[in-house]
């Protein structure tokens, strides 16, 4: 079978299992920031659904409020106004230790630096969210190298993260997101240091995530190489959607 018949087969899949809920229901979000004795809105009031079961990009200018948007809507950002729930919970409600409880037992983050431990070795770092979810070393580091296994770089999973190639350190930050199961996988650039094969096996991976009907996959990108993946895709500009559809606008 052919890569594209076999991402035709998965777009399939995901259609079969989209329930039509809201992962994440996002109303009226703000945000803003000072700068010395300026306010600086970056997000107006915006309203979005995050669908059970999809595969959703968010796409934009640099500057537009990408990541802002999704660091709201996960949890790490709070917002100047407006309301979020995940999966139900209204995120900015909880306590401190109760949204930290939330964000381990929910989300997988794949952020653009990466963030890795420097003092210990791959299979350890993409294996920290079950390690600190109580799960036995050995156990975790099981785990951790499966995945590893999955994205190519088993091989690698001794060698600690200034050992390891740009490349090589996002896939074992992609192998850390995606360890402990979680419900929503929130990715910022996930392929952008990746080869066009290597992009591919990281996709398919974050398909699997979102084929279900209780999970859903969020990807901030640039990477045309990608947009045929998507299931929705919301593009902003100037901090506000202007398109929430299945395809790019013809004018992107």
């Amino acid at each position: 079978m052919s890569e594209a018949d076999q991402s035709g087969d998965t777009r399939e899949s995901l259609s079969a299992t989209r329930d039509g809920t809201s992962a994440i229901s996002a109303r009226g979000i703000t945000r803003d920031f000072e700068a010395g004795q300026t306010t600086i809105r970056v997000l107006h009031g915006i309203d979005a659904d995050i669908k059970s079961g999809e595969l959703t990009y968010v796409v934009g200018e640099s500057g537009s409020g990408k990541t802002t948007l999704i660091s709201i809507m996960c949890g790490i950002l709070w917002p100047t106004d407006g309301e979020v729930e995940v999966f139900g919970t209204d995120i900015y409600a909880l306590s401190d230790t109760e949204l930290v409880n939330f964000r381990l037992n929910n989300i997988g983050f794949i952020f653009q630096q990466y963030n890795l431990i420097p003092s210990i070795d791959a299979a350890a770092n993409a294996a920290v969210p079950l390690i600190a979810k109580g799960v036995g070393i050995d156990e975790a580091r099981g785990k951790a190298r499966e995945l590893l296994e999955k994205l190519n770089i088993g091989d690698q999973a001794d060698k600690l993260p200034n050992q390891l190639s740009g490349g090589q350190q996002q896939r074992v930050a992609i192998a850390r997101a995606l360890v402990h199961e979680p419900r929503l996988v929130v990715c910022d650039e996930p392929t952008a240091a990746l080869d066009a094969k290597s992009g591919r096996r990281v996709m398919d991976l974050l398909r699997d995530v979102a084929v279900a009907e209780d999970r859903a996959c969020i990807i901030v990108t640039h990477d045309n190489r990608i947009f045929d993946l998507a299931d929705r895709i919301l593009v902003l500009e100037d901090g506000r959607v202007t398109h929430d559809g299945t395809e790019m606008p013809d004018d992107h």
